[in-house]
């Protein structure tokens, strides 16, 4: 598959994607991924995004890390056996 980027996107791209250890193969097959999984876009893409200043400056990746806290949980009973499959168990 080949995939066409505007070059100065593309280029601010993978500095961002650099800073959180990622490709730019990884980043399309986590979009792909989350695009199939939702059967949507997985971000709101209603209004173009508009870049201040701030935004072009790179975030320290401490800033990052923990942005989805509580946004994301695991039932309590998540790896217990599943009634479907008692028959082969």
């Amino acid at each position: 598959m080949n995939i066409s980027i505007d070059g100065e996107i593309g280029a601010q791209a993978q500095d961002v994607l650099a800073s959180l250890g990622l490709d730019m193969n990884e980043a399309v097959d986590i979009f792909l991924r989350q695009t199939i999984q939702q059967r949507n876009m997985p971000f709101d893409v209603a209004a173009p995004m508009e870049e201040s200043a701030e935004q072009s400056e790179t975030v320290p990746i401490e800033l990052m890390f923990g942005c989805m806290k509580g946004k994301i949980w695991m039932s309590d009973d998540f790896d217990a056996p599943m009634e479907e499959f008692e028959e082969y168990m």
